[in-house]
């Protein structure tokens, strides 16, 4: 199976979207030979609910991280959805608009757990995977037999060792941000208010599929 000429579809919380997801997202483009690579921020978590009411505002900072990035766009599909975002719905409902076919790009970390995934069975089978390797997960997980159905490719690139809870602890503690996300991204922070001590619990999560089933 080719991956070239398909379109990424890169689904996490995005809370906020910092330097990595953006590394990602263009190895993918550059090394799958992928026709665009289109974010999908979380609507309401299948796993949480809609308890911190954000969506907007990591849609929009999503916005900010891709635009004048070629080959990069940001979908709200799962922000506009009634109901919890599920990873099987989103591909089903963008298949027919993306005729070159799709494939989906997330974590290693989160591989590991695609078992637990609404009708997973349905998703591997549907697309194919773009995987970013993750400190301390190693490749040969992924042969294991619960996974051997997987079509994957793993990035060529460092482990991603950098997630949103930690920005989001650099933010409350309030220190700066910027080393680890766009500029764009750190002033919408900073304006929104967004983060401060206090305002919510840091939460752990991977890159991409973030709260993602």
């Amino acid at each position: 199976m080719t991956f070239r000429s398909r379109t990424g579809v890169f689904g996490g919380a995005f809370d906020p979207p910092h330097r990595a997801h953006l590394l990602v997202a263009q190895e993918a483009l550059r090394q799958c030979g992928l026709r665009r690579v289109v974010f999908v921020p979380n609507g309401i978590p299948p796993e949480k609910g809609d308890t911190d009411g954000t969506k907007e505002d990591r849609f929009r900072m999503v916005q900010i991280l891709v635009r004048g990035r070629r080959g990069l766009s940001a979908s709200r599909i799962e922000i506009d959805r009634k109901g919890p975002s599920y990873t099987i719905d989103t591909i089903r409902a963008m298949k027919d608009d993306c005729p070159e076919g799709l494939c989906f790009i997330l974590g290693a970390d989160r591989v590991l757990g695609i078992d637990t995934w609404k009708e997973s069975q349905a998703l591997v089978e549907m697309v194919p995977f773009i995987v970013a390797p993750r400190p301390g997960v190693s490749l040969f997980e992924f042969r294991a037999a619960s996974r051997s159905r997987v079509t994957m490719h793993v990035l060529d690139m460092a482990p991603v060792d950098l997630s949103s809870s930690f920005v989001r602890e650099k933010t409350a503690r309030g220190e700066s941000v910027e080393p680890w996300v766009t500029c764009g991204v750190a002033r919408y922070v900073r304006e929104h208010g967004l983060y401060r001590a206090g305002a919510r619990p840091a939460r752990p999560e991977g890159i991409g599929g973030s709260y993602r089933q």
